[in-house]
Protein backbone atom coordinates (compact mmCIF):
# COMPACT_ATOMS: atom_id res chain seq x y z
CA UNK A 1 0.00 0.00 0.00
CA UNK A 2 2.75 2.54 1.11
CA UNK A 3 4.81 1.33 -2.27
CA UNK A 4 1.77 1.61 -4.02
CA UNK A 5 1.39 5.20 -2.98
CA UNK A 6 5.71 6.53 -2.93
CA UNK A 7 5.04 5.29 -6.81
CA UNK A 8 2.21 7.35 -7.59
CA UNK A 9 4.06 10.10 -6.17
CA UNK A 10 7.64 9.68 -7.68
CA UNK A 11 5.11 9.57 -11.58
CA UNK A 12 3.99 12.78 -11.01
CA UNK A 13 6.58 14.22 -8.50
CA UNK A 14 7.67 17.59 -10.59
CA UNK A 15 4.19 18.31 -9.88
CA UNK A 16 3.85 17.98 -7.00
CA UNK A 17 7.62 19.61 -6.15
CA UNK A 18 6.03 22.61 -7.96
CA UNK A 19 2.79 22.24 -5.78
CA UNK A 20 4.96 22.22 -2.23
CA UNK A 21 6.80 25.01 -3.61
CA UNK A 22 4.02 27.24 -4.47
CA UNK A 23 2.67 26.27 -0.78
CA UNK A 24 6.04 27.58 0.82
CA UNK A 25 6.02 30.15 -0.88
CA UNK A 26 2.56 31.50 -0.29
CA UNK A 27 2.59 30.21 3.50
CA UNK A 28 3.83 33.80 4.79
CA UNK A 29 0.97 35.37 3.12
CA UNK A 30 -1.50 33.66 4.92
CA UNK A 31 -0.75 35.73 7.85
CA UNK A 32 0.32 33.28 10.26
CA UNK A 33 1.79 34.28 13.57
CA UNK A 34 5.47 35.71 14.08
CA UNK A 35 6.54 32.81 15.89
CA UNK A 36 5.26 30.19 12.98
CA UNK A 37 7.12 32.18 10.58
CA UNK A 38 9.95 31.67 13.19
CA UNK A 39 10.16 28.49 13.43
CA UNK A 40 9.67 27.74 9.35
CA UNK A 41 12.98 29.69 8.75
CA UNK A 42 14.68 28.01 11.55
CA UNK A 43 13.50 24.53 10.06
CA UNK A 44 14.64 25.37 6.65
CA UNK A 45 17.70 26.78 8.20
CA UNK A 46 18.59 22.90 9.17
CA UNK A 47 17.24 21.45 6.18
CA UNK A 48 20.53 23.62 4.74
CA UNK A 49 22.49 21.58 6.93
CA UNK A 50 21.02 18.51 6.76
CA UNK A 51 21.09 18.62 3.30
CA UNK A 52 25.24 19.17 3.31
CA UNK A 53 25.29 16.62 5.88
CA UNK A 54 23.10 13.93 3.49
CA UNK A 55 26.15 14.32 0.95
CA UNK A 56 28.58 12.96 2.93
CA UNK A 57 26.60 10.07 5.23
CA UNK A 58 23.42 9.05 2.74
CA UNK A 59 25.58 10.02 -0.49
CA UNK A 60 29.04 9.24 -0.22
CA UNK A 61 28.73 6.64 2.91
CA UNK A 62 31.33 8.95 5.54
CA UNK A 63 30.39 9.82 8.77
CA UNK A 64 31.61 13.48 9.96
CA UNK A 65 30.72 14.94 13.13
CA UNK A 66 32.43 18.71 12.03
CA UNK A 67 29.10 20.22 10.56
CA UNK A 68 28.94 22.26 13.61
CA UNK A 69 32.31 23.32 12.97
CA UNK A 70 31.78 24.58 9.15
CA UNK A 71 28.30 26.45 10.34
CA UNK A 72 30.03 28.13 13.25
CA UNK A 73 33.43 29.28 10.85
CA UNK A 74 30.41 30.75 8.22
CA UNK A 75 28.19 32.09 10.59
CA UNK A 76 31.67 34.29 12.89
CA UNK A 77 32.63 35.00 9.41
CA UNK A 78 29.72 36.53 7.92
CA UNK A 79 29.17 38.50 11.88
CA UNK A 80 32.98 39.77 12.13
CA UNK A 81 33.30 40.88 8.72
CA UNK A 82 29.63 43.01 8.77
CA UNK A 83 29.99 44.39 12.29
CA UNK A 84 33.71 45.72 12.56
CA UNK A 85 33.84 46.36 8.30
CA UNK A 86 30.30 46.75 7.52
CA UNK A 87 30.02 44.75 4.76
CA UNK A 88 27.36 43.81 2.54
CA UNK A 89 25.59 40.39 3.06
CA UNK A 90 26.61 39.82 -0.80
CA UNK A 91 30.52 39.71 0.43
CA UNK A 92 30.23 38.06 3.93
CA UNK A 93 27.96 35.22 2.58
CA UNK A 94 30.28 34.77 -0.22
CA UNK A 95 33.21 35.15 2.34
CA UNK A 96 32.33 32.62 4.75
CA UNK A 97 31.39 29.95 1.99
CA UNK A 98 34.88 30.11 0.84
CA UNK A 99 36.58 30.21 4.12
CA UNK A 100 34.22 27.18 5.51
CA UNK A 101 35.33 25.26 1.64
CA UNK A 102 39.00 26.14 2.67
CA UNK A 103 38.62 24.95 5.94
CA UNK A 104 37.15 21.89 4.44
CA UNK A 105 39.51 21.34 1.95
CA UNK A 106 42.73 21.56 4.97
CA UNK A 107 40.78 19.31 7.19
CA UNK A 108 39.50 16.90 4.48
CA UNK A 109 42.90 16.47 2.39
CA UNK A 110 45.31 14.49 5.10
CA UNK A 111 42.32 12.49 6.09
CA UNK A 112 39.83 11.08 3.47
CA UNK A 113 43.33 9.34 1.59
CA UNK A 114 42.68 7.16 4.97
CA UNK A 115 39.82 4.73 5.26
CA UNK A 116 38.17 3.36 8.35
CA UNK A 117 36.15 5.96 11.21
CA UNK A 118 39.47 8.31 11.02
CA UNK A 119 37.21 11.11 9.41
CA UNK A 120 34.25 10.70 12.22
CA UNK A 121 37.70 11.17 15.04
CA UNK A 122 39.13 14.02 13.45
CA UNK A 123 35.92 16.10 12.54
CA UNK A 124 34.81 15.54 16.18
CA UNK A 125 38.32 16.84 17.23
CA UNK A 126 37.84 19.53 14.71
CA UNK A 127 34.34 20.53 15.97
CA UNK A 128 36.19 21.05 19.55
CA UNK A 129 38.95 22.88 18.34
CA UNK A 130 37.23 25.82 16.61
CA UNK A 131 34.49 25.38 19.09
CA UNK A 132 37.33 26.54 21.98
CA UNK A 133 39.12 29.19 19.31
CA UNK A 134 35.56 30.86 19.96
CA UNK A 135 35.37 30.73 22.96
CA UNK A 136 38.64 31.83 24.23
CA UNK A 137 39.86 34.29 21.07
CA UNK A 138 37.71 37.12 22.54
CA UNK A 139 39.65 39.90 20.36
CA UNK A 140 37.99 38.00 17.36
CA UNK A 141 35.63 36.37 18.36
CA UNK A 142 33.84 38.00 21.62
CA UNK A 143 34.83 35.20 23.98
CA UNK A 144 32.10 33.72 25.80
CA UNK A 145 29.95 37.07 25.58
CA UNK A 146 29.91 36.24 21.70
CA UNK A 147 28.97 38.91 19.01
CA UNK A 148 25.84 41.06 19.27
CA UNK A 149 24.13 43.32 17.46
CA UNK A 150 24.97 41.20 14.30
CA UNK A 151 22.98 43.46 11.60
CA UNK A 152 20.20 42.29 9.73
CA UNK A 153 20.28 41.19 6.04
CA UNK A 154 21.70 43.41 3.26
CA UNK A 155 22.22 42.43 -0.54
CA UNK A 156 23.59 44.79 -2.84
CA UNK A 157 22.72 48.24 -0.46
CA UNK A 158 18.92 46.69 -0.41
CA UNK A 159 17.65 45.94 3.54
CA UNK A 160 15.82 43.14 4.79
CA UNK A 161 14.66 44.00 8.20
CA UNK A 162 10.95 41.53 8.40
CA UNK A 163 10.25 38.31 9.34
CA UNK A 164 8.78 37.38 6.52
CA UNK A 165 12.02 38.45 3.89
CA UNK A 166 13.86 36.00 6.19
CA UNK A 167 12.30 33.81 5.33
CA UNK A 168 11.70 34.21 2.23
CA UNK A 169 16.16 34.42 2.00
CA UNK A 170 16.48 31.39 3.53
CA UNK A 171 13.50 29.36 1.40
CA UNK A 172 15.98 30.92 -1.65
CA UNK A 173 19.11 29.39 -0.60
CA UNK A 174 17.18 26.09 0.74
CA UNK A 175 15.82 25.61 -3.18
CA UNK A 176 18.70 26.32 -4.24
CA UNK A 177 21.16 24.25 -2.31
CA UNK A 178 18.32 21.37 -3.02
CA UNK A 179 18.67 21.98 -6.87
CA UNK A 180 22.77 21.46 -6.73
CA UNK A 181 22.51 18.49 -4.87
CA UNK A 182 20.39 17.04 -7.05
CA UNK A 183 22.10 17.91 -10.47
CA UNK A 184 25.30 16.93 -8.36
CA UNK A 185 23.30 13.30 -7.49
CA UNK A 186 22.37 12.80 -10.86
CA UNK A 187 25.54 13.51 -12.85
CA UNK A 188 28.80 11.34 -13.45
CA UNK A 189 30.12 12.86 -10.00
CA UNK A 190 26.90 11.52 -8.38
CA UNK A 191 27.67 8.07 -9.87
CA UNK A 192 30.88 8.12 -8.48
CA UNK A 193 30.03 9.07 -5.29
CA UNK A 194 27.53 6.57 -4.71
CA UNK A 195 30.00 3.88 -6.31
CA UNK A 196 32.49 4.72 -3.43
CA UNK A 197 29.85 4.64 -1.12
CA UNK A 198 28.76 0.96 -2.11
CA UNK A 199 32.78 -0.61 -2.85
CA UNK A 200 35.34 1.99 -2.71
CA UNK A 201 37.41 -1.05 -3.89
CA UNK A 202 35.77 -1.60 -6.11
CA UNK A 203 34.95 2.02 -7.67
CA UNK A 204 38.81 2.49 -7.46
CA UNK A 205 39.25 -0.45 -9.57
CA UNK A 206 36.82 0.89 -12.26
CA UNK A 207 39.11 4.17 -12.21
CA UNK A 208 37.38 6.25 -10.33
CA UNK A 209 40.13 8.49 -8.56
CA UNK A 210 37.93 8.16 -4.77
CA UNK A 211 40.31 10.21 -2.55
CA UNK A 212 39.57 13.53 -4.92
CA UNK A 213 35.80 12.56 -5.04
CA UNK A 214 35.83 12.41 -1.45
CA UNK A 215 37.62 15.94 -0.96
CA UNK A 216 35.67 17.52 -3.51
CA UNK A 217 32.26 16.41 -1.20
CA UNK A 218 33.29 17.01 1.69
CA UNK A 219 34.56 20.80 0.65
CA UNK A 220 30.78 21.31 -1.06
CA UNK A 221 29.27 20.03 2.00
CA UNK A 222 31.39 22.31 4.67
CA UNK A 223 30.32 25.52 2.01
CA UNK A 224 27.07 24.50 2.55
CA UNK A 225 27.45 24.69 6.35
CA UNK A 226 28.92 28.11 5.93
CA UNK A 227 26.58 29.16 3.85
CA UNK A 228 24.11 28.06 6.64
CA UNK A 229 26.04 29.65 9.16
CA UNK A 230 26.34 33.18 7.58
CA UNK A 231 22.20 33.00 7.64
CA UNK A 232 22.14 31.87 10.75
CA UNK A 233 24.12 34.99 12.05
CA UNK A 234 22.32 37.67 10.44
CA UNK A 235 18.77 35.91 11.52
CA UNK A 236 19.30 35.32 15.32
CA UNK A 237 21.64 39.21 15.22
CA UNK A 238 23.77 36.88 18.49
CA UNK A 239 26.36 34.14 18.13
CA UNK A 240 28.51 32.76 20.84
CA UNK A 241 30.15 28.84 20.70
CA UNK A 242 27.30 27.18 22.00
CA UNK A 243 25.32 26.78 18.58
CA UNK A 244 28.19 25.05 17.16
CA UNK A 245 29.21 22.57 19.65
CA UNK A 246 29.60 18.97 18.62
CA UNK A 247 26.46 17.78 19.84
CA UNK A 248 24.79 20.76 17.50
CA UNK A 249 26.62 18.15 14.56
CA UNK A 250 25.11 14.86 16.16
CA UNK A 251 21.78 16.79 15.65
CA UNK A 252 22.19 17.29 12.70
CA UNK A 253 23.03 13.69 11.75
CA UNK A 254 19.94 12.25 13.54
CA UNK A 255 17.98 14.34 11.22
CA UNK A 256 19.62 12.54 8.39
CA UNK A 257 19.07 9.00 9.48
CA UNK A 258 15.77 9.92 10.58
CA UNK A 259 14.68 11.36 7.44
CA UNK A 260 16.39 8.49 5.26
CA UNK A 261 20.59 8.63 4.25
CA UNK A 262 20.41 9.36 0.65
CA UNK A 263 16.71 11.00 0.10
CA UNK A 264 16.53 14.20 -0.43
CA UNK A 265 12.51 14.31 0.37
CA UNK A 266 13.41 12.84 3.53
CA UNK A 267 16.20 15.16 4.55
CA UNK A 268 13.53 17.85 4.85
CA UNK A 269 11.39 15.28 6.41
CA UNK A 270 13.61 14.60 9.04
CA UNK A 271 14.93 18.31 9.56
CA UNK A 272 11.68 19.82 9.95
CA UNK A 273 10.51 17.27 12.37
CA UNK A 274 13.02 17.03 14.48
CA UNK A 275 13.19 20.93 14.42
CA UNK A 276 9.22 20.93 14.83
CA UNK A 277 8.44 18.00 17.08
CA UNK A 278 10.82 19.55 20.49
CA UNK A 279 8.40 23.02 20.20
CA UNK A 280 4.95 20.94 19.99
CA UNK A 281 5.92 19.01 22.82
CA UNK A 282 6.63 21.91 24.96
CA UNK A 283 3.04 22.29 26.64
CA UNK A 284 3.84 18.96 28.00
CA UNK A 285 6.67 20.65 30.39
CA UNK A 286 9.56 18.16 31.67
CA UNK A 287 7.88 15.15 30.05
CA UNK A 288 8.61 16.62 26.42
CA UNK A 289 12.34 15.38 26.07
CA UNK A 290 11.11 12.05 27.28
CA UNK A 291 8.60 11.66 24.75
CA UNK A 292 10.45 13.40 22.07
CA UNK A 293 13.52 10.08 22.96
CA UNK A 294 10.47 7.62 22.77
CA UNK A 295 9.14 8.33 19.16
CA UNK A 296 13.17 8.55 18.10
CA UNK A 297 13.91 4.89 19.25
CA UNK A 298 10.24 3.60 18.22
CA UNK A 299 11.28 5.26 14.34
CA UNK A 300 15.04 3.34 14.45
CA UNK A 301 13.59 0.22 15.55
CA UNK A 302 10.87 -0.23 13.36
CA UNK A 303 11.87 1.78 10.54
CA UNK A 304 15.65 1.54 10.08
CA UNK A 305 16.05 3.01 6.91
CA UNK A 306 14.21 6.16 8.23
CA UNK A 307 10.93 7.76 6.99
CA UNK A 308 12.09 7.81 3.46
CA UNK A 309 15.12 6.06 3.00
CA UNK A 310 13.48 2.79 1.66
CA UNK A 311 11.94 4.58 -1.21
CA UNK A 312 13.89 5.68 -4.19
CA UNK A 313 11.58 7.89 -6.17
CA UNK A 314 13.53 7.36 -9.46
CA UNK A 315 13.96 3.54 -8.61
CA UNK A 316 10.51 3.68 -8.20
CA UNK A 317 9.21 5.23 -11.29
CA UNK A 318 11.87 3.03 -13.97
CA UNK A 319 10.34 -0.21 -11.72
CA UNK A 320 6.64 0.99 -12.78
CA UNK A 321 7.75 1.96 -15.98
CA UNK A 322 9.97 -1.41 -16.92
CA UNK A 323 6.46 -3.35 -15.44
CA UNK A 324 4.26 -1.00 -17.68
CA UNK A 325 6.80 -2.14 -20.78
CA UNK A 326 6.40 -5.94 -19.50
CA UNK A 327 2.79 -5.82 -19.58
CA UNK A 328 2.45 -4.01 -23.36
CA UNK A 329 5.07 -6.94 -24.65
CA UNK A 330 3.19 -9.56 -23.02
CA UNK A 331 -0.21 -7.83 -24.32
CA UNK A 332 1.27 -7.97 -27.73
CA UNK A 333 2.32 -10.90 -27.93
CA UNK A 334 -1.07 -12.50 -26.73
CA UNK A 335 -2.84 -10.46 -29.04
Amino acid sequence: MIRKIFTKIALHQKGILLVLLAAAVVFPLLQPTQYVIRMATLSLVYVVLALGMNLIMGYMGQMSFGHAAFFGIGAYTSAILSTRFGMDCTVTFLAAILLSGLFGFLLGTPVLKLKGYYLTIVTLGFCEIVRMVMLNWVSLTGGPMGIKAIPKFMFFGIKFATTRSYYYIILTICVLVTLLIYRLVNSRYGLAILAIRDDDSAAEAMGVNIVRYKIVTFVISSMIAGLAGAFFAHYISYIDSTYFTSTASQNICVMVILGGLGSLPGTFLGAIVLTLLPELLRGLSEYRMLIYGVIMVVVVLFMPSGLMGKYNFRQLKESWLLKKHEQTERREKNG
